[in-house]
């Protein structure tokens, strides 16, 4: 296979992996919309639609926030000059900034019940599909890992076997979903709001692990990435969250 991948339309080429972005968002989109219409949702559309606006306006400016201290050392002269830092992007930033865009935009609205419940089965099939095209992209899409002797290792075109972690996070994905849907079905309902987070806690808990299989540096004298400190973050934050409750209960 040569990376990156694209599929020939008579003289245009186009990139598989822009194909798998499209296909993310709009099967995403349409099975949440069929989710909402086979659930009773607790939030109203009108809500709903702010509740999106503010968690898009969070996702955007974390994403791009977290993508830049990835590369601290680049801030000052930046490659391609200033359209770099509005091209630099992180999942993981995209999903905390979304957080805190949603919890303001909630308190706001004086919205107590949990929005993204809803969202999860649609985030993982989202997720799963844009890392196929990561994977397609080659490195061009700065996803692959280190290079490992293993034999599924692979080159993706530098001559160079290495893990291929967007396909590690595929895979992830499926038994989070997988774990997630018998859990809801072979015990009691989960309470509202911990699908979301059993969801958010465990691919942060992924992602500050499969770090150690990249290539990108450690914050200069942290010891870890900006990703891997970010998702320490997201963590202790879930921690907090729990200890809080189980307090709350025991009173």
């Amino acid at each position: 296979m040569h990376f990156p991948v694209e599929l020939a339309l008579g003289p245009a080429r186009l990139p598989v992996h822009l194909l798998c972005e499209v296909l993310a968002y709009s099967l995403g989109y349409r099975l949440y919309t069929h989710l909402r219409a086979g659930h009773a949702d607790r939030i109203s559309s009108a809500h709903r639609q702010w509740i999106f606006v503010g968690a898009a306006a969070g996702a955007l400016l974390g994403s791009r926030l977290l993508g830049l201290l990835e590369h601290p050392e680049l801030l000052a002269h930046p490659p391609g000059g200033w359209l770099y830092y509005f091209t630099n992007k992180t999942i993981v930033g995209g999903f905390l900034g979304g957080l805190i865009g949603v919890e303001l935009t909630k308190k706001r609205l004086g919205v107590t019940a949990s929005s993204g419940d809803l969202m999860v089965f649609p985030l993982l099939l989202g997720l799963a599909i844009g890392r196929l095209g990561c994977f397609f992209s080659g490195l061009e899409d700065g996803t692959y890992g280190t290079a490992t002797p293993l034999p599924w290792g692979i080159d993706f075109g530098d001559g160079i076997r290495r893990h291929p972690t967007n396909l590690y996070e595929i895979l992830f994905l499926g038994a989070l979903a997988l774990l997630l849907w018998l859990l809801e079905r072979c015990r009691e309902p989960l309470a509202d709001g911990r699908r979301f987070q059993l969801f958010l806690s465990g691919y942060l808990l992924f992602r500050l692990l499969v770090e150690f299989i990249k290539p990108t540096a450690a914050l200069p004298g942290l010891g870890l990435t900006a990703i891997q400190w970010a998702c320490v973050a997201g963590l202790g934050y879930y921690v907090w969250v729990w200890d809080n409750r189980k307090a709350n209960l025991n009173e």
